[in-house]
């Protein structure tokens, strides 16, 4: 580790929305983390072909998202904006194409800047296409040098933050998930998981640094938001789901460890965790992601979050007119209610949060696990272990544990159909070996998914 966070550096008055320990500052001035609460827009392209041909009517659709978007922020008098470009694997694939489009639209960003006095932030987002089945290693080969070249030459064209929702390990969890396996998914989150993020990240750094940009942080949207949507949809347990979310925290954490100082990316919902531990601000999505996807995390995710987020939302036409520009001013509306708040004081802030959780955190042990309350307990037992295997370990059994006690409680409501799963992901944490590189053969020898390739990550 590069870094060592292994301590809770919040107590819980002070564990709120819109204000971190260490606020991320651009060069325009621009504050996340300082104070207020600031949305964050992400969008994407409506259904469309992209190759050679069909190019200039990409870049066109990019000129008139972020413009109509802006100017409707401008309308709102939002003073601060940050901007996500997820881009479509197209766009990683051919990285010019993708950094002729972070190009187009910063400069709009810029434009806007100095016409409306509206300080702006690009996060840039490439999508990780070492998931590709050709592609011959996690950390060298034409996938990998595609990824690092949108990085860097994303940030000379403007992009601020650097961001990826990175898959190393999904290759064995999709299984994990499908087969509810917690032994699997410690493998693919605690153990795949964790040597590529430290491979992944600390080039990620040095291309910041080298570049000026900031090195914001990675999600694990393709782990534990899969399994959220698939908890959502009845087909498997929650408790399986929410711990997959906690344990989700000890992977993320590592790009952290390995330079990265926020704002952690909107869909990994585990950067509550994150926040606990480094003092970063983050970016959350909820309520407000629901066009892309539907969660029963609505308020809470809003409750120590630092830029509000609305997922991705693609360009087409509603009543209201684009859909980004309705998701801005949704964003605009939400952060604007949270910022009157704090403009009153902390205890309103408090407030203001405490009826975020508690709106939330009954209903569902998914949204229980964020609760301010149990981040900084779990955070405080998950983080002191020395190593990733072992903090993994740790947080699943210390989140079955939490979820046991608040169902026995009736803090949490949990369907009578999973409450085996308590004894059942206790037992099967118990049997894995104190040794790492045991467990490692033994996973490898039990491996069935087709997908997952030892070799690739030196194994």
């Amino acid at each position: 580790m590069s870094k060592i966070f292994n301590k809770v550096v919040y107590n819980l008055d002070d564990f709120v929305y819109g204000s971190s320990i260490y606020p991320v500052v651009l060069k325009n001035g621009l504050s996340i983390g300082g104070g207020k609460i600031i949305p964050e827009l992400n969008f994407t392209l409506p259904t469309m072909l992209i190759n050679d041909d069909t190019m200039p009517k990409v870049i066109d659709q990019y000129k008139e998202i972020i413009s109509d978007a802006l100017k409707r922020a401008v309308e709102l008098e939002v003073s601060d904006v940050i901007a996500e470009i997820e881009l479509l694997p197209q766009a990683t694939y051919n990285p010019d194409w993708g950094i002729e489009i972070t190009k187009v639209v910063r400069d709009i960003m810029w434009d806007y800047e100095k016409k409306h006095d509206i300080k702006s932030g690009l996060r840039l987002t490439p999508v990780d296409i070492r998931e590709d089945i050709k592609s011959p290693h996690m950390w060298h080969g034409e996938y990998w040098d595609k990824v690092m070249k949108v990085f860097e030459e994303g940030a000379n064209a403007g992009a601020d933050f650097l961001s990826i929702e990175s898959i190393g390990g999904k290759d064995v969890h999709d299984e994990a998930i499908m087969n509810c396996n917690i032994k699997q998914s410690i493998f693919g989150l605690g153990v795949l998981g964790c040597m590529d993020m430290s491979k992944l990240w600390s080039e990620i750094s040095k291309i910041a640094a080298k570049t000026g940009a900031v090195s914001a942080g990675d999600t694990a949207c393709g782990f534990a938001n899969t399994a959220m949507v698939l908890a959502d949809r009845k087909y498997i347990p929650k408790i399986f789901s929410a711990v997959v979310r906690v344990l989700s925290s000890v992977r993320s954490l590592v790009a952290y460890e390995e330079g990265a100082v926020g704002p952690h990316k909107d869909c990994g919902y585990e950067g509550v965790f994150i926040k606990a531990v480094t003092g970063t601000p983050i970016s959350m999505e909820g309520k407000s992601s629901a066009c892309a996807h539907l969660s029963p995390l609505g308020n809470i995710a809003a409750a120590v979050a630092d830029l509000w987020s609305n997922e991705s939302v693609q360009n087409i036409k509603l009543l209201g007119g684009m859909a980004p520009t309705i998701s801005m001013e949704q964003l605009a509306y939400d952060c604007r209610l949270m910022n009157t708040a704090s403009s009153s004081g902390i205890e309103s802030t408090r407030q203001l949060r405490d009826w975020l959780v508690e709106s939330d955190s009954y209903y569902d042990p998914q949204a229980y696990v964020l609760r301010p309350d149990v981040v900084l307990n779990l955070s405080e037992k998950i983080f002191k272990a020395p190593d990733h295997f072992t903090r993994s370990k740790i947080a699943v059994s210390e989140t079955v544990k939490v979820l046991r006690e608040a169902f026995n409680n009736g803090e949490v409501k949990i369907e009578d159909r999973e409450i085996v799963w308590f004894d059942m992901i206790e037992k099967e944490v118990e049997s894995i070996s104190q040794d790492v590189t045991a467990f490692t053969e033994e996973m490898i020898l039990a491996n069935t998914s087709a997908k997952f390739d030892p070799k690739k990550y030196d194994l």
